[in-house]
């Protein structure tokens, strides 16, 4: 297996993703807890920000908003530029530092920089070393600072199969994408197993969320006609619910270094 990225899939991740209710669910999961684990923060404002594997840049220009200086790394380049586009004009008019690496995950700690807050969305679960990219990830914050990870939820991929019916596709473990245009990761990771992961990379998690806990599996035609802006209320409002916080297709997790 190796390390995959996107390099000629960013309109076709901006349309599958983004301009759907998936992106906008993962997008307001996502800034509802930064917006609120962010305070936990005690490095003086703005923050240095790192967005690893930064895409079209949606939770980079999130931050940019609010004063941040951003670092974003991409290794797309068509993502990588169409990030740029998005956070240029806006970076230019607050007159806010930002930086653009044409980076690996894998490259970033050579640079020898730190930030107060390590963005890795998304990332994880199209890496061939998910361990390796964890250490990685250590490396790059500092030890008062944390790591925003959201990662490809296994159990719940299992879980949509099951209701789906496809036991033999369970059976002969067939949970990767398949195909170079297919959007769901090479390598779903276990919870359990990221739990280890993250142990063993010196970090403690002490927040998490489910992204998208139920849209994923209503069926149709409930999820075609249901009304975006109150699907994204209630998976808010069930993201961290202990009974069905698990079922999210993404896990969102508040990552700070163990001293």
């Amino acid at each position: 297996m190796t390390d995959r990225y996107f390099d000629q899939l960013g309109s076709h991740f901006a349309h599958k993703i983004y301009s759907s209710p998936k992106g906008a669910i993962r997008l307001a999961v996502l800034t509802r807890d930064l917006q609120e684990w962010m305070n936990e923060l005690t490095a003086p404002q703005p923050l240095r920000v790192l967005d690893v594997g930064a895409g079209l840049g949606h939770i980079s220009e999130w931050l940019l908003q609010r004063g941040h200086h951003l670092t974003v790394s991409e290794p797309s380049a068509e993502m990588l530029d169409a990030a740029r586009s998005r956070l240029d004009t806006l970076a230019l008019a607050a007159g806010q530092q930002r930086e653009y690496l044409p980076l690996a995950l894998q490259q970033l700690p050579e640079r020898g920089e730190r930030y107060d807050l390590v963005i890795c969305h998304a990332v994880l679960e199209w890496l061939a070393d998910p361990a390796a990219a964890l250490m990685h990830l250590r490396s790059l914050v500092k030890p008062d600072g944390a790591l925003s990870l959201a990662y490809y939820n296994r159990d719940a991929l299992i879980y949509k199969n099951l209701i789906k019916g496809q036991f033999r596709k369970l059976q002969r473990n067939q949970l990767a994408g398949e195909g170079k245009r297919s959007l769901t990761p090479q390598q779903p990771l276990d919870p359990r197993q990221m739990q280890q992961w993250m142990a063993e990379a010196g970090f403690s998690c002490t927040h998490q969320s489910g992204v998208r806990v139920f849209h994923d599996y209503m069926p149709e035609p409930f999820k075609s006609e249901a009304d975006e802006q109150q699907v994204i209320e209630q998976e808010l409002l069930y993201s961290r619910h202990p009974a069905y916080q698990h079922l999210g297709r993404y896990l969102h997790c508040w990552l700070r270094p163990e001293s």
